[in-house]
């Protein structure tokens, strides 16, 4: 059995770049790259290529751009390319039954979240807001459903107490990286043991949504805590302070007792900016004003 695959790559942001990269890096041969079409981005609102399609013109492959997967066109161009197997990270686009079933070994997606735990668009997110220990990669055999097809590889990944949705994004996308490599080298070795998910330990990954960065402060310290790293680099948790708005870049909870209502400053200096909350407080160590740039707190008071 040959151990280089044919491989058509499908995927958008960087997450999927990094795993594209290690692709084109291996044995396999990637023989087409879908991404999403050029979107508007910045302040221009220019379009702009993905960070997928970068790396596929910079090494000439063919590139595949359409609005959706469900016409017929779409379909015959997939089949053309004779493809062994489809990866698919983070693409932005529904496959259906049609293209699921084109590639020899079909379609296998890298999942940021050890499923059947986070199932849906932010796993990374949810997975901090949560207080979770471990998150992980797992490559899926995709099925009709959201993230509910057979395990082929799971590879766990610990969440550290200061963990950011950006560092567990970034060392995600290189244990996504490596780990579809080992899923590729089984299917083509033939020796795949696909696990069913158990579908009652699943929870949903909704969408992060920019109204949740409004902190609440009759929450919980600790919980406002892990909201503030969640939304870390976006949307990036913000409240309200004198009048003045300001986005919240990181913060610890203390669970100093205090007897003063929700949202109160109970102390300020140069170690942080202490609220109260509805369980200990929360001390503000890194904080943006409006039109700056996110400074310590140390330094906005020599500001």
């Amino acid at each position: 059995m040959t151990s280089k695959l044919r491989t058509v790559f499908a995927g958008t942001p960087a997450f999927a770049a990094t795993a594209l990269q290690a692709l084109l890096a291996s044995t396999h041969d990637v023989v087409a790259v879908y991404t999403q079409p050029d979107r508007p981005a910045g302040r221009g609102r220019r379009l702009t290529a993905s960070p997928v399609k970068q790396l596929a013109l910079k090494h000439d492959i063919g590139l595949y751009q359409p609005q959706s997967l469900r016409d017929e066109t779409a379909q015959q161009s997939l089949a053309a390319l004779n493809a062994d197997v489809m990866v698919v990270v983070a693409y932005g686009l529904i496959l259906p039954p049609q293209i699921l079933a084109l590639p020899r070994y079909g379609c296998i997606n890298i999942h940021a979240s050890l499923l059947p735990r986070w199932r849906g668009a932010a796993p990374i997110q949810r997975a901090i807001e949560a207080g979770d220990s471990e998150s992980g990669i797992t490559i899926i055999q995709m099925d009709e459903g959201l993230d509910t097809g057979a395990m082929l590889v799971r590879a766990p990944c610990a969440i550290s107490a200061t963990e950011t949705a950006e560092t567990l994004h970034d060392r995600l996308a290189d244990l996504g990286a490596t780990t579809v490599l080992e899923a590729l080298s089984k299917i083509a070795q033939g020796n795949l043991q696909p696990e069913a998910q158990e579908d009652a330990k699943s929870c949903y990954a909704a969408k992060i949504h920019k109204h949740e960065a409004d902190l609440d402060f009759s929450q919980p310290a600790a919980l406002l805590e892990r909201k503030v790293r969640a939304f870390n680099p976006w949307p990036v948790a913000r409240t309200t302070l004198n009048d003045q708005l300001l986005r919240i870049w990181q913060a610890s909870a203390m669970s100093a007792p205090c007897d003063q209502p929700p949202g109160t400053i109970v102390h300020s200096s140069r170690d942080g900016i202490d609220i109260a909350t509805g369980e200990g407080l929360l001390r503000l160590t890194r904080l943006q004003r409006p039109g700056g740039k996110a400074m310590a707190v140390s330094d906005l008071f020599n500001a």
